[in-house]
């Protein structure tokens, strides 16, 4: 949604007022890395536009108050490196998931004359009708969408009213409220970012459907059969055995009281 009048044309001054120190970073490595992170600073890449990438070391109360401002990681500002002042927005950045402090940031640099993607949060507001009226189930598919525009028309975010949302309605990305003279939308127009849908019963199955699955099945007859058969030819084989031995010896025993 456009901002309104006189919003986006005090975007420029305001990314003009806030500003993240920086300066260049010498040396690389894990050592260095949380030396720096001990003196309140994360290190930190500068890349994008027709400057060659610098690594840095920048200050991360700064960079932790731009990501928990109203335009977040959208929001503009300077990269002061020693006097000379760089506008950017923060592309990347990586924190650690049991303190939550930063560990590092992509910077990106950006031309107030030249349009760049971004992604942008939506934000519903509103009971769906299909959920107060049809029993459904309102469902979020997808929180951000991108678009193209000059870095001083970026908007904080996009609001839609979905109260008008019925059963089996969807809310899709051409429907947003692109100002289409500043901002061209990436996003596939057909992506649905909402929707309301029935509520899923789980049919309960008969209580005999039930017992027979979690009854033990029985050992196939055939199986059975075989195998008894298999046990009555081993102990054949096993009675056999002996026989055969003792005729063996009665045959031996003969043969050596005729030769005496």
């Amino acid at each position: 949604m456009p901002a309104p009048p006189g919003i986006q044309e005090g975007k420029k001054d305001m990314a003009d007022k806030i500003v993240v120190e920086g300066s260049p970073r010498q040396t690389r490595g894990k050592n260095e890395a949380r030396r720096l992170r001990q003196t309140g600073q994360v290190p930190a890449v500068l890349y994008g536009g027709k400057g060659a990438a610098i690594t840095l070391a920048v200050n991360a109360k700064q960079v932790g108050a731009i990501l928990r401002s109203e335009s977040g990681h959208n929001t503009l500002f300077q990269v002061d490196l020693g006097g000379k002042h760089e506008p950017a927005i923060l592309k990347d950045w990586l924190v650690d998931p049991i303190t939550g402090k930063l560990l590092h940031v992509d910077l990106l640099r950006v031309a107030m004359d030249v349009r760049m993607k971004v992604k942008v949060p939506v934000h519903t507001f509103g009971e769906p009708s299909g959920v107060k009226v049809q029993g459904g189930v309102f469902e979020v598919v997808t929180r951000e969408v991108e678009i193209e525009c000059l870095p001083a028309d970026i908007p904080t975010e996009f609001r839609v009213d979905v109260s008008g949302l019925m059963l089996g309605k969807q809310l899709r990305a051409n429907e947003l409220p692109l100002d289409t003279a500043k901002m061209k939308l990436i996003t596939e127009p057909e992506r649905v970012l909402a929707h309301v849908v029935a509520l899923k019963v789980e049919e309960e199955k008969p209580v005999e459907a039930v017992a027979a699955e979690t009854a033990t099945p029985a050992e196939p007859e055939v199986i059975k059969k075989g195998k008894k058969e298999v046990e009555g030819e081993e102990g054949a084989e096993a009675e056999a055995k002996p026989k055969a031995e003792k005729s063996d010896k009665g045959e031996k025993s003969e043969k050596g009281e005729k030769k005496k």
